[in-house]
This record gives C-alpha cells, structure tokens and sequence, in this order.
C-alpha cells in the first residue's frame, strides 16, 4: 500500500515541483497540495494522510502552528517540517508540537523520498546540522539528571539514541538487541515517562530530564 503523502507550501512552484518528485517513487502517493496549515489541516479531516511534508513560513497558518493544530486532533499522522530557514525558535517549537522530524530544503530528492518512508515506518529523522544544532542549544541550559524517573541505563541509552536521530534498527544494530525488543523498550520508555512519541522522548533527553 502507497504512502499518501499531502504537500503544504505557499509557493506554488515548490509544490509542483516536489509532486514530481515524490510521483516517481512507487511507494509513494501524493494525494493533495494546500498553501497553509489551515488548508492542510481541513484536507486532513477529510482525507487519510499518513505523511504531511509542512513548509515553516507560510501566511494564514505557519507550518508551526498548523503541526499543533493537526497532531493535536490527529496523532498519527507524520508531519516532516521542510524549509530553507534553519531557525532555532522554529526547530524546537516544531518539535515540540509533534513533528516527526525537520529538513532543510537543500537535501537532495533521494533523501526526502527515503525520510518520508523513515517517519512513515514511526522514526524520527533530522537534518545532521539541525540535530546537532538542537543538542547544543538544549545542552547549554540543561545538566542531565534522570535519577527521579524509573529508568535504567539501557532505558537512557536507548533514549539519547533517539534523541542522535538513529532510527529502530540502527538502535537495534548499535546495541546488540533485536528490532522488535527496541520497539518494546521504547513504548515501556513512553509508558514509565508518560509521553506520547519518540519526538518527545528526544525533547525530554535533551531537555534534561525535564518533561
């Protein structure tokens, strides 16, 4: 079955575009273009949309706000912030309203296509030099203190991994264990935390320990 995929850019050009991108790879189904998050947030009450590609600066409804609006309502669907503007503020705040994962537009094609089927899979992805952006914005505040939560030193190797943006399998490689038992330990990560997705276990990590 296709990823459908729903594209979100007030430039006209920049959709089109990127539909001709995606429409070459079989996996994947664009089944929609709106201007701005309240556009997209509309298309998503009506349509199945597993994967949003949400451009930042967009008139009406930013990328930002337009996340929150549509994680808020519906959860499992994967948003992939997509910009030319590697903004501190608009990194942390995306992350925190519930995207997937955050990418600069001056990736090449391939990569999009292949992060698309990473969220798409419930990974979490950045851009190399947004993540590393993040941990030293999160690290210069933030001493790490994880002794009040019932966490282990797997639990937390598990999660600084997460927050590193390596996916299931890479975890699953780098630490000698299965696939399926890193899919377990991460859903009793969230329950023992009580959060929601790995984006956010990323965001408590580099935060600090801090929920």
């Amino acid at each position: 079955m296709s990823i459908k995929v729903l594209l979100v850019d007030d430039d006209k050009i920049v959709r089109e575009s990127m539909e001709i991108i995606l429409s070459m790879d079989n996996d994947i189904e664009v089944i929609g273009t709106c201007s701005n998050g309240d556009e997209a947030f509309r298309f998503v009450k009506e349509n199945k949309v597993d994967v949003i590609l949400m451009d930042i600066r967009m008139p009406v409804c930013d990328g930002v706000l337009g996340t929150k609006k549509i994680k808020e309502v519906f959860p499992n669907v994967s948003i992939i912030i997509l910009t030319t503007f590697n903004d501190d503020e608009y990194i942390i705040e995306a992350l925190k309203n519930g995207a997937s994962g955050y990418l600069l537009k001056n990736i090449s094609p391939d990569k999009i296509v292949e992060d698309i089927k990473v969220v798409h899979r419930g990974d979490m992805l950045l851009h190399q030099d947004v993540a590393s952006k993040i941990t030293g914005l999160f690290n210069k505040e933030n001493k790490k203190d994880f002794s009040k939560f019932n966490l282990n030193d797997k639990d937390i190797e598990i999660i600084k991994l997460i927050s590193d943006g390596y996916t299931n399998k890479d975890i699953a490689d780098k630490i000698y264990l299965s696939e399926g038992t890193i899919k377990n330990k991460i859903s009793n990560i969230l329950r023992k935390l009580d959060l929601k997705n790995r984006t956010q276990l990323a965001i408590f990590y580099l935060k600090g320990g801090k929920i």
